[in-house]
């Protein structure tokens, strides 16, 4: 099944509330997940240009996405970003497909 990295900001608002009321915020991350019907892998706080990555596995990157919007429509956090991971298996597969089509590939010159 897919995996996707997904990390964000959290606003000025949603600091001021979790110290506060501080809160569990892998479990607040967990229920969106689920409700996508994704399965949370993983939950860090982390420092640099995010304040927290959640690893998440789904098989359609539709709902999360939805999900995602749901929460960024909150103002409780910004700047959400979604990658896809890939595992190495699936790199050495991606790797071998690639001969194939740099061999398929007509250059314009």
């Amino acid at each position: 099944m897919p995996i996707f990295i997904v990390t964000g900001c959290y606003t000025a608002a949603a600091l001021k509330g979790m110290i506060a009321n501080p809160s569990d915020r892998a479990e607040g991350a967990r229920s969106v997940v689920e409700a996508s019907g994704g399965k949370m892998l993983s939950y860090y706080a982390t420092t640099g240009p995010t304040d927290w990555m959640v690893i998440v596995e789904t098989s359609d990157v539709h709902d999360l996405l939805a999900s995602l919007m749901g929460v960024g429509a909150s103002g409780m956090v910004s700047n959400i970003q979604t990658v896809r991971a890939f595992s190495a298996d699936e790199l050495m597969e991606i790797q071998k497909k690639a001969g194939s089509a740099a061999q398929a590939y007509k250059s314009p010159a």
